[in-house]
């Protein structure tokens, strides 16, 4: 894509308190972003968004799309307001959809990033998804469609676009849809765990731990500061790829691009107070980590490492049960575990769920909407819910 820019139609400010400058909508490469100024300015967008997402923040997004899109093909389109960014998401003009050769503009994502949820000012909601879908209608090329994947259920910013979409009568389907564990209850940790086990799984652990102590000092450290972020980092990395992740080539140390991003976020995230790192120590040595991405008022479970070694212990259940503390954590009131759905050991423990969906919306004119009308019911009758 080319810079695609236009300013909207002038009127009053898109949210109260603001100043009297026109709202402009911007699609730029992802590298304009690079300046000091304008990091501080999503920065200050993060910190006010309605629906956090900690990987569209600065500190994720931006290595991750140094490492996975080197020739600058993805764009930052930004709702902007005052010269400054009431919403912003990344974009690309991807080829294929699955297995069909079908351009259509869809939200960037790698397969280390779990949310799609653009970063929007509260109360700009249906603002930035009226400016975006202008100008996709104005810029659609060879799209037939804009895909938004990875969108949380149950969010004002998602009811937002289908509030849009109505009032449009433009069509805004979801085509898939799926839950994952998710941690909210005003439970302190030992209720909650009362209630999410029985009490023969629960004795099961404790008997657990008790054998793991006879093998030696065991202790759990929880950090979410700076101190010794490197060694941490690079224990987690090698800790990880013993595993089955290390066996089945898919280890963040596996590949350059996925240990750079994680060396170069886990650094930056502790350096801002936001990274809760958690170890299980076995006579000072780690046998099962856990890095959680604190985006008040959410926390995000990014990812865990254990040591197969001790697996009969189940070390990572173990450590996952020091980490309902969460539930106690000033200024966090849901944890969202990023996990597949259905996913065997925390959807036994984190009892609620979070709905993540996929939408296609028509965009352009009135024959690449009919087109799209097609195209939507072919994939919809493959499903009758329309659900995946």
């Amino acid at each position: 894509m080319n810079d695609e820019s236009f300013t909207m139609r002038p009127g009053k400010p898109l949210l109260p308190g603001a100043g009297g400058a026109g709202a402009s909508f911007a699609v730029l490469p992802w590298r304009a972003w690079g300046s000091a100024e304008a990091r501080a300015a999503w920065d200050a967008l993060s910190a006010r968004a309605s629906t956090p997402n900690p990987f569209f923040e600065t500190w994720y997004l931006l290595p991750g799309l140094g490492r996975f899109d080197p020739y600058g093909r993805v764009q930052i389109a930004a709702l902007m307001q005052d010269a400054a960014p009431l919403g912003l998401l990344p974009l690309q003009r991807a080829r294929r959809y699955g297995r069909h050769p079908l351009p259509h503009l869809a939200v960037w994502l790698h397969a280390n990033a779990f949310l799609g949820a653009p970063l929007v000012a509260e109360g700009a909601e249906e603002a930035f998804w009226e400016a975006l879908l202008d100008w996709a209608d104005r810029h659609a090329g060879t799209a037939a469609f804009l895909h938004l994947a990875a969108l949380p259920l149950d969010a004002a910013l998602t009811e937002a676009l289908q509030a849009v979409g109505a009032r449009q009568r433009r069509q805004v389907e979801l085509v898939h849809r799926e839950e994952r564990a998710m941690l909210s209850s005003p439970l302190g940790p030992a209720a909650y765990l009362e209630h999410a086990l029985p009490g023969k799984k629960r004795k099961e652990l404790r008997r657990q731990q008790a054998r793991l102590a006879e093998q030696g000092e065991l202790r759990v450290v929880r950090r979410d500061d700076e101190t010794g972020i490197g060694l941490w980092i690079e224990t987690f990395l090698a800790l990880e790829a013993l595993g089955w992740k290390g066996a089945a080539g898919s280890a963040l140390a596996c590949a350059g691009e996925t240990a750079g991003l994680f060396r170069e976020s886990m650094a930056a995230a502790a350096a801002r107070g936001c990274l809760e790192r958690l170890s299980l120590e076995l006579d000072g040595r780690p046998i099962a980590m856990l890095a959680t991405l604190i985006s008040p008022p959410g926390a995000f479970s990014y990812k865990t490492a254990f040591d197969q070694r001790y697996a009969r212990f189940s070390p990572g259940v173990l450590l996952q049960l020091e980490n309902l503390a969460l539930l106690e954590r000033p200024g966090v009131r849901w944890a969202d575990s990023c996990a597949a759905p259905d996913h065997p050991m925390i959807d036994s423990l984190w009892r609620e769920r979070r709905g993540i969906g996929r939408f296609s919306i028509a965009i352009g004119g009135a024959a690449r909407r009919a087109l799209f009308g097609r195209i939507a019911s072919y994939e919809l009758s493959r499903n009758p819910q329309g659900l995946g």
